[in-house]
């Protein structure tokens, strides 16, 4: 089962935001709230509402173990851009672009492994164990 989130228009550029999406993807909800917790960037605490949202739908709404819940997917896409103007000598303008991030996170479960794998006994057939016996 996948549960998918979404935190749309939010004002860090997508470039910084994959900087930080990046160290946590793939791994266990309770490792990437402990990462986001103690990393120094700003698109850090956003994330981690994103986080906690997603895993109190999964706990609430899908009856899902939050023990079991990885992140499975987390995109950083980019949103509409503000445009302003910053006014220089001589009259002129320049441009300031105020970039906007639409962030995607999807949760899912770790699969259940069944039953025990044996090993398979492979047999020595070299020379020098023919040659030995």
């Amino acid at each position: 089962m996948e549960i998918k989130v979404q935190l749309n228009n939010i004002r860090i550029a997508p470039r910084k935001t994959r900087q930080l999406i990046d160290v946590v993807r793939s791994k266990d909800v309770a490792e990437a709230r402990a990462l986001l917790d103690f990393t120094v960037k700003r698109a850090a605490q956003p994330v981690l509402k994103l986080l906690n949202s997603a895993v109190a739908s999964a706990v609430n709404d899908f009856k899902l173990e939050e023990g079991n819940l990885y992140i499975s997917k987390i995109t950083a896409d980019e949103g509409p851009t503000l445009k302003r103007s910053f006014p220089m000598s001589r009259g002129r303008a320049y441009p300031i672009m105020k970039r906007t991030s639409h962030i995607t996170l999807v949760l899912s479960e770790k699969k259940k492994t069944e039953g025990k794998i044996q090993k398979s006994k492979v047999k020595n057939t070299s020379k020098k164990a023919k040659a030995t016996t």
